[in-house]
């Protein structure tokens, strides 16, 4: 049933509301080339064949399967099966709520769960969805096999001198040939946010919905912002937690995140000395030293752990930031840089292996694979040395604790400057007239989407702006403030706008 009829009979007010704003613009016209897709009516079954081994969605969950073309100029070409998922709303439906958990290459079948207990769940089917390319959408974007992944990670980090220099490129070149030979450049070429949005809106037309209703996290914002540009007739409510500003280039985004990881090591830092335990000392201002100190020896070699893998260099960085992504994760911090000061690494390559998408069985999701291809494709490759060069200098200034002192002023050129098809995005400022009021939550403390990524980007939207005082990736429907819950459960559900100024 359409959003709009359906809210003017079970709530006139949030119907008029909805009324209104759905006449600020028309709904863009299906091409007929595509209708075949958008009239599809998916078949909906329980959700055991497309989660992972050992995960599962609650039982009322449902998943399916949507054809889409992977060549949207081809559409009689090639076609992707997207994973869907669904919890059906249990009173008045309003419509379905989209959700995307982030990543790029992060599975959002899970992401049905959120907004558990909240009216949300009562007037939205809650709709998660793998993208093109990711988790249990078909074909799917292969890469590595899982011993290639462990040999990766294991490896000892190499100097950027020129011979560091060198070896570091051929492997980004091995690792792109690799794409290549198990994914094909065909896909490779289609799998990025210019398609992915496209999808999105033959997943809104196929769940039966007139106007999208849509909540983003982190990456999902970038996909929101660009469905508002291709679509802002098509949209009744958007949500973008975590935003990733669309104007600013890899490098200065590269270099804010650098910031936004060092500003929450050092809420770490200063949290963690306050306990006569804490592995950095009780000096914040000697937290960065400490650290180093950890995780230098690591250089030559691993850690010792329960795996016989061991703990490396970069599992060691990864596993830290994984566990800076929010203040849960802080006393496990701890825990794991006591142990590297025994010299082991149980619990950072536990974490490590979380990022990476690892499973217990030594298999991996494909999680890392998507997100290189995805970022490749979405992005213009940083292929000048002098740029890159600049680049590692600024962001080991910008982020002192994951400077290992051996920088050099130069730098490989990084897995994007040889990939093998062009990349379809570039960074500019969004302008869309006539949009509706939309609304961007963002978090004062997040160490991957900095604080004013979303300032900037409720800016360019001219969307309602939640700030969210907090030291977490991320806020909406995790538990961290119940004041940003309600009020998007608010908007969501009556179009209320967030009152301005909202902090919570």
């Amino acid at each position: 049933m359409l959003a709009g009829v359906l809210a003017a009979a079970t709530v006139l007010a949030a119907g008029c509301a909805d009324e209104a704003r759905e006449q600020q613009a028309p709904p863009a016209p299906v091409p007929a080339e595509l209708s075949r897709f958008y009239t599809q009516i998916p078949a909906w079954e329980p959700c055991a064949d497309f989660t992972d081994p050992g995960e599962t969605l609650p039982p009322a969950a449902q998943c399916a399967r949507i054809e889409v073309p992977i060549d949207y100029a081809d559409p009689d070409g090639p076609t992707a099966q997207l994973a869907v998922s669904r919890m059906r709303a249990t009173g008045a439906k309003i419509g379905s709520l989209l959700i995307n958990p982030g990543g790029p290459g992060i599975s959002g079948l899970s992401t049905v769960t959120l907004g558990g207990g909240t009216e949300l769940a009562d007037r939205f089917d809650r709709v998660g969805f793998d993208p093109r390319g990711v988790g249990a959408s078909t074909p799917a974007v292969d890469c590595l096999t899982p011993q290639e992944a462990d040999a990766e990670r294991a490896e000892l980090p190499v100097p950027n001198t020129a011979a560091g220099i060198s070896e570091a490129e051929t492997e980004n070149r091995e690792f792109a040939d690799r794409c290549v030979a198990r994914t094909g450049t065909d896909f490779l070429a289609h799998i990025g946010t210019r398609e992915v949005i496209q999808d999105m809106d033959i997943i809104r037309a196929v769940l039966g919905d007139r106007k999208l209703n849509y909540l983003g996290y982190s990456y999902g914002t970038r996909l929101g912002s660009a469905y508002a540009e291709k679509y802002p007739g098509n949209i009744r409510a958007m949500v973008l937690d975590g935003a990733i500003d669309p104007s600013q280039d890899p490098v200065a985004e590269s270099l804010r995140q650098a910031a936004g990881f060092q500003k929450a090591f050092d809420a770490y830092a200063a949290d963690c000395v306050q306990a006569p335990e804490c592995p950095l000392g009780t000096d914040p201002a000697q937290a960065v030293a400490r650290f180093r100190a950890l995780v230098n020896p690591l250089w030559d070699a691993p850690a010792a752990t329960t795996d016989p893998r061991g703990l490396s260099y970069d599992d060691a960085i990864t596993g830290v930031q994984q566990t800076l992504y929010g203040t849960d994760f802080w006393p496990v911090l701890t825990v794991g840089l006591t142990e590297l000061a025994q010299g082991r690494g149980d619990t950072l390559l536990q974490f490590a292996d979380m990022y990476n998408g690892r499973r217990d069985d030594g298999t991996y999701n494909n999680v890392t694979d998507a997100f290189e291809a995805i970022r490749c494709v979405d992005d213009p490759p940083i292929d000048d040395r002098a740029v890159v060069g600049r680049q590692d200098t600024e962001y080991r200034r910008a982020a002192p604790f994951l400077d290992d002192g051996r920088g050099t002023g130069a730098a490989p050129l990084e897995l994007c400057a040889n990939w093998p098809v062009p990349n379809t995005g570039r960074p500019h400022d969004i302008s869309v007239p006539g949009l509706p009021e939309l609304v961007v939550v963002s978090t004062t403390g997040d160490p991957a989407t900095p604080y004013q990524a979303g300032v900037d980007l409720a800016d360019q939207l001219g969307a309602a702006l939640v700030t969210h005082e907090g030291d977490s990736h991320t806020v909406v429907f995790t538990g961290g403030a119940t004041c940003v819950d309600d009020a998007v459960v608010s908007y969501l559900v009556d179009l209320s706008t967030p009152a301005e100024g909202l902090r919570c």
